[in-house]
C-alpha cells in the first residue's frame, strides 16, 4: 500500500511543477528522529494526523491535521473549527484504511476524498516543509507556496506548545 502513496506523491507534484526534493533514510516514523535524520528543525516538519470528529452539526467525519513535529495537538481547536462536540484520534485501522500509510508514513496531503484537511498557521511560516512521504524510509523536503497550492488545506490554531 504505502509505494503507491508514495508513487502518487511524486506524479502529483511532478505535475503540478512544485520544487520538491526525495530524502532516502533508514525507516524511521517518530517526529522528533526522524528530524535528526533528515537535518531539519522539528518544527520545519510537517506532522500528520488522522482525526475523528463527531457530533455538533457535521456530525461524524475524518479530519487529517497537520502540524509542526515540535508541537502537540489542540483537540478542543479542532472540535471547535468543524462545529463537532468531541475530537480524538482515529484508530490506527481507520487512518490507515483512510490513508493508504502506516503510522508515522502518512504525509501532508488529503488523497482521499473523505479526509478534510487542516494545517496549524504557525507551520506556513517556513520556506519548506519536511514530512514523511507515504513510507516511513522516504521523506520530501516541498517548497511551503507549493505545498499550499497543491494541498489545499484549512488554515487555523490547531496547536499547543509542546
Amino acid at each position: 500500500m504505502a509505494p503507491e502513496v508514495f508513487d502518487r506523491l511524486v506524479a502529483l507534484l511532478t505535475e503540478t511543477k512544485a520544487k520538491f526534493r526525495v530524502i532516502e533514510h533508514a525507516a524511521e516514523g517518530k517526529s522528533e528522529a526522524i528530524s535528526i535524520i533528515r537535518g531539519n528543525r522539528p518544527d520545519q516538519a510537517a506532522k500528520a494526523m488522522v482525526l475523528d470528529v463527531r457530533g455538533g452539526g457535521g456530525g461524524r467525519r475524518h479530519v487529517l491535521a497537520i502540524l509542526p513535529g515540535s508541537r502537540k495537538l489542540d483537540f478542543a481547536a479542532v472540535a471547535a473549527l468543524f462545529e463537532a462536540r468531541k475530537c480524538g484520534f482515529a484508530s490506527p485501522e481507520t487512518a490507515q484504511e483512510l490513508t493508504g500509510c502506516v503510522m508515522g508514513a502518512v504525509p501532508p496531503f488529503a488523497l482521499n476524498p473523505e479526509l478534510a484537511i487542516v494545517v496549524e498557521q504557525d507551520l506556513l511560516a517556513n520556506e519548506s516543509l519536511f514530512f514523511n512521504a507515504g513510507r516511513l524510509d522516504r521523506s520530501m523536503e516541498l517548497d511551503t507556496r507549493d505545498w499550499l497550492a497543491v494541498a489545499k488545506p484549512r488554515v487555523a490554531k490547531i496547536a499547543s506548545l509542546a
